[in-house]
């Protein structure tokens, strides 16, 4: 069975927020083909004690990433690299990934978050892949063609650096990895070369199934819903657009519609948006409860890369969605779900589902139908097999051991 260091830039666990959720899903792939060695870091005190990486890793690193933005941002511009690498250079982690290195035979390494790619050794087992997910670089270009000076500036610099940091790495590695296609078109677009692949996001439909066990949500109906993590700005900007300017035109003509706004640490501009139609919940336990009691389920997100995880997730609970055309563009959805273009038009599409609550329904059927079909994580990772030479499903031959956090 062989030996494989995953280098993750966030514990994948527990898998509560996009990047975790893919993180986490090829981490429990891979330890039923291989002993994988987990090294990343911790933004969050809760995953310093994450147990059930034990059951998965043979061997387990967390590193507590403590370094400020601000910090970050002054070393990258005195070092001349982009913030992204300097907000993850950590001589503990380096550390950490050479005791790996030194104690096992490892003979292949899985990068998840081109941040982690630095910490890659200089002489490569036989096996290398980098998983980049979105083409982030271009990202920080779109924020930079909204932002006033001095961030769009930095923002600008960012794309730059980042993106011939990426383009570097892509060329290191046997293998880069995009969430979808579209994804790794734009990363041959800016220069991209090597060999480019493409592993999209799956969804666990038996989790995310209306029929599961989770605990009800009393809200108001009807309830129109948007789930994220809530300090991430392109989250923070969409539900912004949709509380300011789109909701308005679904109450006059649903005047009883509230829009509810779930996920983790909301800055205090969407706290802001709280009032009598507009729920702000803050951190959830289980946002299944949510889903299932939507009308409709939105992602209104202007600026999205790749596969939205909260899109396949509602369309899993068999709801009814309207996402805008950057949310829906990685999905292969079929038609199982509703692009609105512009306020006026993503206010028609949530009002049209509204108003009509067995067509939202049969959307919602059609919805789930297609990400069973579709997007079953298993199917979804199987090309990492040839990718890392692993055998399907080969059984775990050895206890996993629980190594302290560093």
């Amino acid at each position: 069975m062989p030996d494989i260091l995953f280098l993750a830039h966030r514990v994948p666990f527990p898998p509560d927020r996009g990047d975790k959720i893919r993180a986490y899903n090829m981490l429990r792939y891979l330890a039923r083909r291989a002993r994988v060695h987990l090294v990343a870091f911790s933004d969050d005190p809760r995953d310093l004690d994450a147990p059930e990486l034990a059951t998965l890793c043979a061997s387990h690193h967390i590193v507590p990433r403590t370094k400020s933005k601000a910090r970050a941002a002054i070393e990258a511009l005195l070092s001349g690299r982009s913030v992204s690498e300097a907000a993850f250079t950590d001589p503990r982690l380096a550390d950490a990934v050479r005791r790996v290195l030194a104690q096992h035979p490892i003979d292949a390494i899985h990068v998840f978050s081109s941040a982690m790619a630095m910490y890659l050794p200089r002489d490569l087992p036989p096996r290398s892949v980098m998983d980049f997910c979105d083409v982030d670089s271009v990202k920080f270009g779109e924020y930079a063609r909204e932002a006033r000076f001095p961030q769009n500036w930095l923002y600008a610099r960012e794309e730059r650096l980042l993106g011939r940091f990426d383009r570097r790495i892509a060329q290191t590695v046997d293998a880069s990895l995009f969430v979808s296609a579209s994804e790794a078109d734009l990363f041959r677009s800016i220069g991209g070369t090597g060999d480019i692949r493409v592993i999209e996001n799956g969804i666990d439909t038996v989790k995310f199934d209306p029929a599961a066990a989770f605990a009800p949500v009393d809200a108001p109906a009807p309830l129109i819903v948007f789930t994220g993590q809530m300090d991430y700005a392109p989250n923070v900007a969409a539900a912004r657009w949709f509380a300011h300017d789109i909701l308005p035109l679904v109450r006059a003509r649903h005047s009883a519609a509230t829009f509810a706004i779930v996920g983790r640490a909301p800055t205090a501009e969407v706290r802001a948006l709280e009032s009598e139609h507009v729920i702000v919940t803050g951190e959830v336990a289980d946002v299944r409860g949510w889903l299932a009691a939507a009308a409709v389920a939105v992602a209104p997100l202007r600026i999205a890369r790749g596969i939205q995880n909260k899109v396949l997730e509602a369309m899993a609970m068999a709801r009814p969605v309207v996402a805008s055309p950057a949310a829906a563009e990685g999905i292969d959805h079929a038609g199982t779900l509703r692009v609105g273009e512009g306020a006026d038009g993503f206010a028609a599409e949530v009002c049209a589902l509204i108003a009509d609550a067995a067509a939202g329904d049969a959307l919602g059927r059609a919805a789930r139908a297609r990400v069973q079909a579709r997007y079953g994580w298993d199917a979804r990772l199987a090309p990492l097999d040839a990718l890392l030479g692993l055998t399907p499903d080969a059984a775990r031959i050895d206890a996993p051991r629980v190594e302290e956090a560093a």
